[in-house]
Parts: C-alpha cells; sequence; structure tokens
C-alpha cells in the first residue's frame, strides 16, 4: 500500500481537529423525573398478633361416675346445651328416693309438732292447760321443721348431682379432642375431659411499643379514637383475612420486661361458604393461630408522596436526587412516613411541586447537571404501611 506524503497527511489533520473538537467529552446524563404531588393516602400500621377465642371452657365432671355416653364429635362445633357426656344415673336416682322418704318422714314428724302445739295452746286457757306444756311443744314444732327443711335440702342435693349425669355445653364453640372414653369412672378430680372455644366472633390479641401507641393516639385522636381505625388480619399464608374489625380493649398496664402495652380487637369468623358447623376447617381463623394485624385508618389523609423507587438510603438516612431550576441534582434528605413498596410519604424535606429523579438514578451525582425527562407512571397505590 502506497504512503501518504508527509505535507499531505499533516493537511488531513489540520482538517479534522476542528471536527473532533467539536463533539467534546459527553452530555448531561439523561434521567427521568416526577413531580411531587399531594395524594389520599390510607395510613397502616403492622404488627404481630395471636388470635384468641372470647369464650373459652374447660369441661370437668362435678360427680364421680361411669361414662355411659360420649355422643359428640371431635373436632365440630356444637351448640349451647348439647348433650356431650352421659354418666351412669341409676346410683344417683336410688339416692333421690331415698332422700324423698327422709322428706317425708321429716314432714310427718313436722305435722304431728304442729298438732301438738295447737292442742297446748288451746289447753292453756283452762285449769288443765300449762304454760310449759306450751313452751315444750313449740320447742318440739321447731326442731321438726328444721329436720324438714334440712331434708328438702339434701334432696335438692341430689337432684342437682344427678343433672351433673348429664354435661352439656356452656356455650356454643368448637370441641376438641376427648381425654377419656367410654366405660371409664370420672370425677371432680379427673381434670380436662374436653375443651369448647367459641368461634364467631374471635378475638386478636396483639403488644404495640409504648412509644407506637402514642403515635397511634395521636394519629388518631381527631379523627374519632378508635372508632377511625380498622383491623385487617393477614394469614399465615401471607392472605389478606377478608373480613375486618376495630379495637375493642387496650390494656391497664404495660408490660415492663418489653416496654410494650396489649391491644385487642373483635373480629367476626363466619362460616365459609359451603362449609357446615362438622367441618373442622369451615372457618378461616383458629384460637392460637398467629397472625400479622394491620390497622388501618378509615379515612384517607392527604400527604406529599413519592415512588418508593425515587428513595435511596445511607447510613445517614433517606434521601432523594431533586433536580433544580438549571438542571442540577441536588441530594435532599428527607423524613419518610407511611410507605408502601410503590408509594412513600414524605414528611419533611420536599415541597409539592419539586421534580425527583426516578430513572438513571445510577448516572447521578450531587450537583452535576443532568438531562430530565418524564419518568414512566409507577404503579399506583393508596394504601400506605409503616416504613
Amino acid at each position: 500500500m502506497p504512503r501518504l506524503p508527509a505535507s499531505l497527511l499533516a493537511l488531513l489533520l489540520a482538517l479534522a481537529t476542528p471536527a473532533l473538537a467539536q463533539h467534546g467529552p459527553g452530555g448531561p446524563p439523561a434521567v427521568g423525573v416526577v413531580r411531587v404531588e399531594r395524594a389520599p393516602v390510607t395510613e397502616t400500621s403492622e404488627f404481630i398478633g395471636r388470635v384468641q377465642a372470647p369464650e373459652r371452657v374447660n369441661l370437668v365432671a362435678r360427680v364421680t361416675a361411669y361414662v355411659e355416653k360420649i355422643p359428640f364429635i371431635e373436632g365440630a362445633e356444637v351448640n349451647r346445651g348439647d348433650l356431650l357426656y352421659g354418666l351412669e344415673k341409676p346410683p344417683f336416682v336410688a339416692d333421690i328416693q331415698a332422700k324423698a322418704a327422709l322428706v317425708s318422714q321429716a314432714q310427718a314428724q313436722y305435722d304431728n309438732a304442729e298438732i301438738t302445739l295447737r292442742r297446748a295452746e288451746a289447753l292453756l286457757h283452762t285449769p288443765a292447760g300449762q304454760q310449759s306444756n306450751v313452751d315444750t311443744a313449740r320447742a318440739n314444732e321447731l326442731s321438726t321443721k328444721a329436720q324438714l327443711m334440712q331434708a328438702q335440702a339434701n334432696l335438692r342435693l341430689s337432684q342437682i348431682n344427678l343433672d351433673y349425669t348429664d354435661i352439656r355445653a356452656p356455650i356454643a364453640g368448637k370441641i376438641g379432642r376427648t381425654a377419656v372414653t367410654v366405660g371409664n369412672v370420672v370425677g371432680p378430680g379427673s381434670g380436662t375431659l374436653a375443651v369448647i372455644v367459641s368461634q364467631d366472633p374471635m378475638y386478636v390479641v396483639f403488644p404495640v411499643s409504648v412509644r407506637t401507641a402514642l403515635e397511634l393516639r395521636q394519629r388518631y385522636a381527631d379523627k374519632g379514637g378508635l372508632a377511625a381505625v380498622l383491623i385487617r388480619l393477614r394469614l399465615p399464608d401471607g392472605r389478606i383475612y377478608g373480613q375486618s374489625g376495630k379495637i375493642d380493649f387496650i390494656d391497664n398496664s404495660i408490660t415492663q420486661s418489653t416496654d410494650t402495652i396489649a391491644l385487642r380487637g373483635v373480629v367476626p369468623n363466619p362460616l365459609l361458604p359451603g362449609a357446615g358447623p362438622a367441618n373442622a376447617s369451615g372457618r378461616e381463623l383458629t384460637d392460637g393461630e398467629f397472625v400479622g394485624v394491620v390497622l388501618e385508618g378509615v379515612q384517607p389523609v392527604e400527604a406529599l408522596t413519592v415512588p418508593r423507587a425515587a428513595v435511596l438510603a445511607d447510613q445517614a438516612g433517606d434521601y432523594v436526587f431533586v433536580v433544580d431550576a438549571a438542571n442540577k441534582a441536588e441530594q435532599r434528605r428527607i423524613a419518610l412516613g407511611q410507605s408502601t413498596p410503590s408509594t412513600a410519604v414524605v414528611m419533611s424535606g420536599l415541597k409539592e411541586g419539586e421534580m425527583v429523579v426516578l430513572e438513571g438514578l445510577q448516572r447521578v451525582r450531587a450537583g452535576q447537571p443532568v438531562s430530565p425527562g418524564p419518568a414512566a407512571p409507577p404503579p399506583s397505590a393508596t394504601t400506605a404501611g409503616k416504613g
């Protein structure tokens, strides 16, 4: 290949130099920006709690007898008054008959004492009557009356013991496993035979730090207090339970070891569609279940919001990059309130209408020019959680 003369090569380089100089280094990095705006946000806070049945009964035997029948199905729901354990009755029936005979005997003695007293009182106004006879008859009448009352009380006690041979459900709810089977002898010392827990509604109890409790009180004080808060539950599989509830109780003391106070909510627990009371999984909530508790404001509030992806964090806290009127990026420290994975609520550090960098954050340096353009619209979110 022929070589160019040195003079011609120098001329070409001289002509190319101005063109290269015109391009220079690359321009400001392109970034996508969004405007800081006010939007309605539903304030939420999430805690950890457990489901509790409002009513819980340990069934025990109140008399000693053989178990003749156990008509319930373990794990099924029972109604108040349903027969759960049938104990042997003949010994108690015989005891009632014996006590009834004693009542009849005491009644006869009392009737005779009354007749004797009336006769002694009638003779008192005759020469044959004596005050001592009246006094003796009256004392005997009072004594036989007391014996009659004791016999009647013993008969009632025997009737009560007979009634105890039918152990019935004192509440409606779900019954657990039976601790005994037919043919065993049970009594007051046998312990719990089975446990019944109520099903609808259910309590959810969750501890809240004292600081958080004060924040919640201040947040909702002018919005109706506890009436302005809904309870939603996050089930163990991550689903949000379809029923909402209300807070009905705040404990009267603080747990000193954890510096928390217990709150309690009431949540409906109806039968699932197509499920019957005999179905062990006929309701969504179960006594003792571990759940997430989401406190949600009834009315949304207006707050400054930015996409959550625009918020960065370092050891000093949260910050964003704001593009000023000269298209320069400024690092701005902010304080976050409520936020979700898609939306952040800004409590301080930004003003409505300012432009925040959302796209191209890896190319932004504080104080350097940028080339801003509209960012792609982020997914909308109107419910904010604890950020």
